[in-house]
């Protein structure tokens, strides 16, 4: 499918932190490497996907069991990345558009769907220039990504705006406390090495009273903040009530525009 093209935004509109975006271009050919530097991510996929899955079928009031449970939902997925979550969320039936501000991602997304046949509607932009395109969507993810702005709070009000009326709008991210920076920064990068060095910035770490008051301040209404732990006798993640270092928030937006 080709990649749709959004206008490109100045420094000063977007939330993009360029910085950041280079870091993980560097990486771009490591997406789908299940044992490179986005091996925790992999090993994470299944509970995220388990966790927003069961929120969307709440939600929307879809049928769990179906093999395509998500089907009729337009789905935005910022910060796509390689596309580790958008294609599942196609798989199950979603109709799905990646964006991201890095060319190189963008092209190994596509590539890799392509040779999979799922017809996912990649392009190279950001929230605020999907925003500007007049684009809106029943849900909008943004899974690991306010990390990594430049403005997380302007972030997610711009995320809130491209929620369709009474749609969902699904935020994942690390919290800001002392077990999250010696178990998502110290061990992770520089014991045990899961991702590179300086992947990860503690004070851009966001708690989750601070993402609600972003949700409730951009006229969603948020839903409690669920955790994700990971076990490592087991090596891998389950939903949890400790929403200490990563978590999962989501938000509705109004019924009428």
């Amino acid at each position: 499918m080709a990649q749709a093209q959004y206008p490109q935004h100045r420094r000063a509109d977007t939330s993009v932190d360029p910085d950041e975006v280079a870091k993980f271009a560097a990486q771009s050919e490591s997406w789908w490497d299940s044992t490179g530097p986005y091996r925790p991510l992999h090993i994470m996929n299944p509970t995220r996907i388990a966790i927003i899955k069961a929120a969307l079928v709440d939600h929307f009031d879809l049928d769990p069991k179906a093999r395509q449970s998500l089907a009729g939902l337009n789905l935005l997925d910022l910060g796509c990345g390689g596309g580790l979550m958008a294609e599942p969320m196609a798989r199950l039936g979603a109709r799905v558009t990646g964006i991201d501000p890095s060319p190189a991602n963008v092209a190994i997304a596509a590539s890799h769907a392509a040779r999979l046949g799922l017809a996912i509607d990649y392009g190279e932009g950001t929230a605020e220039s999907v925003l500007d395109a007049g684009r809106s969507f029943d849900v909008v993810m943004a899974l690991e990504i306010i990390e990594h702005t430049s403005d997380p709070f302007g972030f997610v009000a711009t995320c809130a705006q491209l929620v369709a009326p009474g749609g969902l709008l699904v935020v994942s991210t690390l919290n800001r406390t002392l077990r999250s920076l010696a178990l998502a920064k110290i061990a992770a990068e520089h014991v045990l090495r899961w991702v590179p060095k300086g992947t990860h910035e503690f004070r851009k770490f966001v708690t989750p009273r601070e993402l609600r008051q972003a949700l409730e301040a951009a006229g969603l209404v948020p839903q409690p903040a669920v955790g994700m732990s990971y076990q490592p006798l087991k090596d891998e993640w389950k939903r949890s009530l400790d929403t200490r270092v990563n978590y999962i928030m989501w938000a509705s937006g109004p019924q009428t525009s």
